[in-house]
């Protein structure tokens, strides 16, 4: 099912329009600065409406993967099956594995979105976002980014992935998203000696960490796993009033 329509696209100018000097110039004043927070929020949450009865998966991984790399086809592979399922696609609108999955998505004949950032050489959108909204601060699109999905599946990435990751799995271990969302992290080789370092300073050696909170995600290679895990979410996860 093709789900992309004229009520669906990339609405990052229709809603900056009255928020344009707030939101793309940096007056420095505390004021100014809670008024572009608040009103990139208001905007953001305003696009994720258009989801409210959509099943989504968000996709995180590094700008920097290119289209020849494994990861790029994996991610791209594992959108196309959850598009042609029926589940909405959303990324972070850029180049890499963001790429990737909204070029699977689309392909699937899903819906493929993308919260990107404006960064100083102005938006990077990949060019298979058909409905995108476009944040100033990296903060606001991790929480929208967070909110709006039932999975996330992590491709590997760097310092953005990263922190995506450990924000995600602070937001389970704290109970402020439902701990069996699933959150899916693909390439054995990259997680696993992340994990093993976790395992062996943050638990064995300074306890900083519970065993328990190892066990909310899973590492995989296959995307046939990945699919499977995603495809046994039957009802939306509930989404807490503290995102």
């Amino acid at each position: 099912m093709q789900y992309y329509n004229q009520k669906h696209k990339d609405l990052t100018l229709e809603l900056t329009k009255n928020f344009k000097k707030c939101v793309l110039e940096h007056d420095p004043g505390n004021d100014a600065r809670l008024v572009r927070v608040l009103g990139e929020l208001k905007m953001g949450f305003a696009f994720l409406e258009t989801f409210r009865c959509d099943h989504v998966v968000t996709f995180f991984g590094s700008a920097r993967t290119k289209e020849r790399d494994p990861y790029y086809k994996k991610a791209r592979g594992l959108a196309n099956k959850l598009a042609k399922s029926g589940i909405s696609i959303l990324t972070g609108g850029g180049p890499g594995i963001m790429e990737a999955a909204n070029r699977g998505a689309l392909e699937g004949g899903g819906r493929s979105a993308g919260i990107n950032i404006y960064l100083q050489n102005g938006e990077r959108k990949n060019k298979y976002v058909r409905e995108g909204f476009a944040c100033y601060y990296f903060f606001n699109r991790k929480v929208l980014l967070a909110y709006a999905a039932e999975a996330y599946v992590f491709s590997p990435g760097g310092y953005g992935t990263l922190d995506e990751f450990f924000e995600i799995c602070t937001l389970v271990a704290t109970k402020k998203i439902d701990k069996n969302i699933p959150i899916i992290l693909i390439g054995k080789s990259f997680w696993k000696p992340l994990i093993q370092w976790l395992e062996t300073e943050a638990i064995e050696e300074r306890r900083t960490l519970s065993r328990n909170e190892l066990k909310i995600y899973t590492i995989t290679d296959s995307v046939d796993e990945a699919f499977d895990i995603i495809r046994k979410v039957k009802h939306k996860i509930q989404r807490q009033e503290h995102l």
